[in-house]
């Protein structure tokens, strides 16, 4: 929504997948099962199968995919409430992977961070 509620967003933005369950990671994006067996969905090689995919699945040039927990449960010790792995496929590049450990304010405070983040990595992808 940050970028589709943009007037003429049109122009730039292809598409979007929502795979929220591992099987959706898999059937849209092409994410192995044996990445998410070894790793688990929230971490650094899913998210860059998941911006691989996206990459692979649509005419975008560009693609930032996010994988995470924003709570309130789910986490654990070593994969707290607020980590987010971010994965980010330019066309022609290498993929770039990184994590954020945000403050466990609440589901919607890691998820706004979460968006504020994935879109500046994506600024600094296109420089």
């Amino acid at each position: 929504a940050e970028l589709t509620d943009i007037a003429g967003s049109s122009a730039v933005v292809d598409s979007g997948f929502i795979t929220y369950s591992n099987e959706a990671k898999m059937g849209m994006l092409g994410v192995s099962a044996a990445t998410l067996d070894a790793h688990g969905a929230v971490s650094r090689e899913t998210a860059i199968e998941m911006a691989t995919g996206a990459l692979t699945r649509s005419r975008a040039g560009l693609t930032l995919a996010v994988t995470g927990i924003a709570g309130p449960g789910g986490g654990s010790a070593e994969k707290p409430v607020g980590l987010v792995w971010f994965g980010v496929a330019l066309d022609g590049r290498p993929i770039v992977a990184e994590h954020q450990l945000f403050a466990d304010k609440g589901r919607d405070f890691i998820r706004r961070e979460t968006v504020r983040q994935a879109l500046e990595l994506g600024l600094q992808a296109l420089g």
